[in-house]
């Protein structure tokens, strides 16, 4: 070792001592609020899941807090025997999958023309779009409407009337103009390209960062609504999986509530079902958060920060 390089790394040496001496109390104050905060999101999941997985005298009991007693899975089998749970959950993933994608294709479509300054009337265009963002005509006029179009107790009507969100179009808008520059689409231009071709084989391989974060965003909120089930669907068949625990909870004593049939009727309490049925319900998002993670921040810090 040089003496370069050994006063180099005693300089090293003592920044990182001099960055251990700097630790205050207020960092300690501020580690223990974060891990009380996470604990706040965890713990309840930790509850649920125990009590999905403990015996019904156990439940029963309240001794069931963070660890499982009395381990048994009757109350999935339950879920899997009956049928009702997993056909919604399937429908459920299918018109996630259909509101996702069709929702980034409306968000996209919106969002590109108007990052650019040759789009003329743009400032009305964008004014005019974000106008459903804190307007809306309210339930009443909303169900006439969709029983007018033919939408009512119809799967499209958990898909078309929300895939715009002027929320996320404005987030997309500020990525595009903070992180696409117009002289890589001039040149592109140049080169004989369209719109769509610069589109397609430009702008969102470079935006994949804010598609993923606005992707989990739509997905997530497709996922646990469950009002415009509530209000637009009536056959059992198209009630997806949150509406199907809305009822469970709301109606936890009746047995019917639980909405299985008698062959599934297994020794289970309604409230260890009703956890089982929780977790089933949580588990895909839980599944699919870890992938988009990575572009889930970088996409959030992106768009709000340089938008």
């Amino acid at each position: 070792m040089t003496k370069r390089d050994k006063q180099s790394f005693e300089n090293q040496a003592s920044e990182g001592s001099r960055a251990i001496n700097k630790f205050r109390v207020s960092d300690a104050v501020m580690m223990i609020i974060i891990t009380l905060l996470c604990l706040t999101c965890i713990m309840p999941f930790l509850h649920v899941g125990s009590k999905s997985i403990s015996g019904n005298s156990y439940v029963i009991a309240q001794k069931v807090y963070f660890w499982p007693k009395g381990f048994t899975l009757d109350a999935y089998k339950s879920i899997f025997r009956d049928g009702s749970l997993t056909h919604s959950m399937w429908y459920s993933v299918l018109v996630t999958a259909l509101f996702t994608v069709l929702g980034m294709v409306a968000c996209t479509c919106a969002a590109y023309p108007l990052s650019k300054k040759r789009l003329k009337g743009r400032v009305w265009i964008a004014f005019l779009l974000m106008i459903p963002m804190y307007f809306g005509a309210g339930l009443i006029p909303t169900y006439l409407l969709i029983r007018d179009l033919g939408l009512y107790d119809n799967m499209w009507v958990l898909i078309l009337p929300l895939i715009y969100s002027p929320y996320n179009m404005l987030i997309m808008k500020s990525f595009f103009q903070a992180n696409i520059p117009d002289s890589l689409e001039e040149s592109a231009f140049l080169d004989g390209a369209t719109n769509f071709q610069i589109l397609g084989r430009i702008v969102i391989p470079l935006s994949k960062p804010i598609i993923a974060t606005l992707s989990l965003f739509y997905a997530v909120g497709r996922w646990n609504a469950y009002s415009d089930n509530m209000y637009y669907i009536s056959s059992s068949r198209l009630k997806m999986i949150q509406y199907k625990l809305y009822l469970m909870v709301a109606t936890a004593n009746e047995a019917a509530s639980i909405s299985m049939s008698e062959a599934s009727a297994v020794t289970t309490t309604p409230e260890v079902t009703e956890a089982a049925a929780v977790m089933f319900a949580t588990i895909p998002i839980i599944l699919i958060y870890p992938f988009v993670q990575k572009y889930f921040v970088k996409g959030v810090m992106i768009g709000a920060v340089k938008g």
